[in-house]
């Protein structure tokens, strides 16, 4: 059995959309140099590469209802779905993969998901509301009341006792609306209202203030700070930028559109402030075009790079 390669589902979504694009035909010039920044960018991104090399080369030998779907499909997002999750599968398990036997991904079988660029709201009952981010996953037991965030980012507004299980800790509410984002190595909590007890799994409990956000990881807790003008701001559909860098807004622009939104190191450090639709990335790369000394080069659909203007 092959092991889970170690690069994120972005990363996958990003190998299988240059795999896609040159199984239509040869690459243009423009193509080929946004891929070739893609491949350089990130060791991560030549691990993926290669494995879902590996991957399609097992797929052309065998029969199996999953290859066909990968290699004959049309160029849809359902096509796209399949070859993203064998990818993530492995080149050795690709084919033979099955949820009872592996289990792999639980994440992928977690109880409400929300797909990249998508929002979702869940009504738990008793005045209870659950509300997804963009590419999250959790699983909810309603009898227990207990939340597990298998990936991405939660509002939850508990009129009841909530406990909210991470990777790396353990939140315990009261009447509490709270946001809480996975990261790969830490989780980021940010409390609206009510009371929240951080149980980590190293640490000594602690009471997390009204209106403060902190991240911690399995061993280690920040310091409180106070909550940023875009805190819980995607349940509203907004992205809130207050003296943000370009860098970092980009960054977080990118976890609501496939593919890859890169920002040239020449104008990453540049500030932006404002309110953003986040339905309409489109628009707002457009609107950086008219604030900023930026332009937007989109070498794809799924490559979009922001450099210096000329």
């Amino acid at each position: 059995m092959s092991r889970v390669p170690d690069f994120s589902a972005q990363v996958a979504e990003q190998a299988v959309h240059w795999l896609m694009e040159m199984q239509q035909g040869t690459l243009t010039p423009r193509q080929q140099q946004a891929w070739q920044q893609w491949l350089d960018a990130h060791s991560e991104h030549r691990r993926a590469w290669e494995h879902i090399q590996r991957v399609n080369q097992r797929l052309r030998g065998v029969s199996s209802p999953l290859a066909h779907a990968a290699l004959n499909g049309p160029k849809s997002s359902s096509r796209r779905q399949t070859l993203k999750l064998l990818l993530i599968l492995g080149a050795g398990s690709a084919v033979t993969w099955s949820v009872r036997e592996h289990n792999p991904l639980p994440a992928l079988l977690a109880d409400y998901r929300s797909p990249v660029g998508e929002r979702r709201t869940v009504a738990l009952g008793a005045g209870n509301q659950l509300q997804l981010n963009t590419a999250s996953a959790a699983d909810v037991d309603g009898v227990q009341r207990l939340i597990r965030l298998r990936e991405g980012e939660i509002l939850l507004t508990a009129a009841q006792a909530f406990e909210v299980h991470t990777a790396q800790g353990v939140l315990k509410t009261q009447a509490a609306r709270l946001n809480v984002r996975q990261f790969a190595d830490r989780t980021q909590v940010a409390l609206f209202e009510g009371q929240v007890e951080l149980i980590s799994h190293e640490r000594a409990p602690m009471r997390l203030p009204v209106a403060r956000q902190l991240s911690f990881s399995a061993t280690s807790i920040s310091e409180t700070q106070p909550l940023d003008a875009n805190s819980g701001a995607w349940a509203d559909g907004m992205l809130v930028a207050a003296h943000m860098r370009l860098g970092d807004f980009l960054e977080e622009l990118g976890r609501y559109r496939r593919g890859q939104l890169h920002c040239d190191a020449n104008v990453a450090d540049l500030l932006i402030s404002g309110t953003y639709p986040l339905d309409d990335s489109e628009r707002i790369l457009d609107l950086l075009q008219i604030s900023l000394p930026v332009k937007v080069r989109r070498f794809t659909r799924y490559w979009v790079s922001v450099e210096a203007r000329v």
